[in-house]
Parts: C-alpha cells; sequence; structure tokens
C-alpha cells in the first residue's frame, strides 16, 4: 500500500494543520478538500493524477486525520470555513481552483461566500450544501455525544467501520477502511469522531444557500448516483441554484466517489480544471474502477 503523508504543518486559529503539495511549484495551483468523517487520504488517488498538470495542495481539516484533535476544539464549519480562509493567505494563493467533497463543500462555499476567499474556478463532489442533512444515525449522535464517547473501543472501532463502509456503493477494500478508520482510534480519535459530530450544525449551511446564485466563477457539480447519504436529486437543485453550474452523475459511484469510481471522477475533475467553462468531457470509455489503497 503506498504512503499517504502530510508533512507540513499551519498553526491556525483551531489548531495545527497538517498539510502538503503534490507536483511542480509554479503550476497552475488546485487545492482539495475532503468531507467528513474522512482525510485528505481520500484525494490521494485523484492529487496525484491531477499533479502531472497542477501544484495541489492537500489538507487535512482540524479534527480529522492527521491534524490536531483537543478537547474543547473548534471543529465546526464555521471554524473550518475561517481555516481554508487562513490557509489560503498562508499559501499565498489569491485564486486557485478549488475541488471540495462532502463536508468540505460546505467549507468551500462558507470561505468564499462570507469570507472572501477568491476561486477560478469551483468543483463540489456530493457536497453538504443543501438542507435538509444529517441521517438519523448522525442527528442520534449529534444529540448523545458525551455518551457515545464513553463506547468501549471495540464496539466504538465497530461503528466506525459500518459508518464510513456506508460511504461506498460497492464497498471499500478492507485496507481503504482501515486507513480510513484509523485516525478515529484510541482515546483522542474516538473524542473528536464524536466531537465533530456533535458540532454539525445545519446552520451553517442555512446561512449561505441562499447566496448561491451569487457565486460567479465556473462551477461543477459532481455526484455519486449511488449516494444513500446525500439523494442524487441534490445535486440538480444544488446546480440550477448556481449560474451557469454544469451536473456531472457519476454512475456506480456512492458517496466516497474518490474510492467508487476514481478513474471517472478524475476525468471529468482533469477537463473542467484544465477549461473551467468549456464543455463537458467524455467518461473513460472502459467505466468506473474500485481503487486500492
Amino acid at each position: 500500500m503506498s504512503a499517504w503523508r502530510l508533512t507540513r504543518t499551519f498553526r491556525s486559529t483551531s489548531g495545527a494543520v497538517r498539510w502538503d503539495s503534490l507536483g511542480p511549484p509554479g503550476q497552475d495551483p488546485v487545492v482539495l478538500l475532503h468531507g467528513t468523517p474522512f482525510s485528505s487520504y481520500v484525494w490521494r488517488a485523484v492529487a496525484r493524477a491531477l499533479a502531472r498538470r497542477h501544484q495541489v495542495y492537500v489538507w487535512d481539516m482540524p479534527g480529522y486525520g492527521a491534524s490536531a484533535k483537543s478537547a474543547g476544539q473548534d471543529v465546526s464549519l464555521a471554524a473550518q470555513g475561517r481555516v481554508f480562509t487562513e490557509l489560503l493567505a498562508h499559501w499565498d494563493l489569491p485564486e486557485p481552483l478549488v475541488v471540495a467533497h462532502d463536508f468540505g463543500g460546505a467549507v468551500a462555499l462558507r470561505a468564499h461566500l462570507l469570507h472572501g476567499a477568491r476561486y477560478r474556478a469551483l468543483a463540489l463532489v456530493d457536497p453538504v450544501a443543501l438542507a435538509p442533512w444529517g441521517s438519523p444515525f448522525f442527528r442520534l449522535v449529534g444529540e448523545h455525544a458525551e455518551v457515545f464517547e464513553q463506547l468501549p473501543p471495540a464496539l466504538h472501532r465497530a461503528l466506525v467501520r459500518e459508518y464510513v463502509g456506508s460511504a461506498s456503493s460497492p464497498g471499500l477494500h478492507p485496507a481503504v477502511l482501515d486507513q480510513l478508520v484509523r485516525p478515529w482510534l484510541g482515546d483522542p480519535g474516538q473524542a473528536a469522531f464524536y466531537r465533530q459530530i456533535a458540532q454539525a450544525d445545519q446552520l451553517h449551511t442555512d446561512e449561505v444557500q441562499d447566496r448561491y446564485g451569487e457565486i460567479a466563477v465556473p462551477a461543477l457539480v459532481c455526484w455519486g448516483q449511488d449516494d444513500t447519504w446525500i439523494p442524487a436529486a441534490k445535486g440538480r437543485e444544488l446546480a440550477d441554484r448556481i449560474p451557469g453550474a454544469r451536473l456531472e452523475p457519476i454512475a456506480g459511484a456512492g458517496h466516497l466517489v474518490q474510492e467508487d469510481a476514481p478513474a471517472e471522477l478524475t476525468a471529468v475533475l482533469a477537463a473542467f480544471l484544465r477549461r473551467p467553462g468549456g464543455p463537458a468531457t467524455e467518461r473513460p470509455g472502459n467505466g468506473p474502477f474500485r481503487s486500492r489503497a
């Protein structure tokens, strides 16, 4: 299994953020945002492919992956939007290309609409963007986070594995599932897992969803057609709200499109990022395949 390590650290207002960049410095910059309960690891295949033509920036949000996890930490969507704006300034990226998945979509949208972050183009992949969102499980955990934090480690591990695995339609390779679950294990990880759910508040998307019509940069909305976490119909609704946005359905993929259909997603993103205002790309003739690790 190829290693995925973030070698650099940024001290943000919500704790230490681990990040890295791939590809030749000076190339057209692309920033990738992960969702919850994931990390930049889900972008590894796409990031490496895009790095042939771009300088690709990847990061783990505070409270996720290799970044800081601490009691009392603010890992809300509001905090992540501020941190992303701080990171763009730290990287000196005044107008990058941005690709955001799930919760990361809300982070990118808030940074753009509320904090003045400027993008050259924006691609959203199965984003958390429109109410209502949050599964019954998500709401249950959010209301009783203190109870769930006290689960025996073995039960917690089983719960997280089941939850993360449900994001994939065909099912995750065991090694990939292990990597996605690992940051949530142990005392800091277990507490952080329930903390991020407890702080997830639909208010943070309610504050911006009526402003999507203000987005004036080229936009792409990709959606896994077998997404059981956020219905595919939300993709059409979101694309209709963003002026000029194009919708790209990804067949055979669940919510975790990067794992279920990495070849197709990469092809669509690569074409969009080369020509953000151009026509849709043709999908790979051999269809999507599952990535390994």
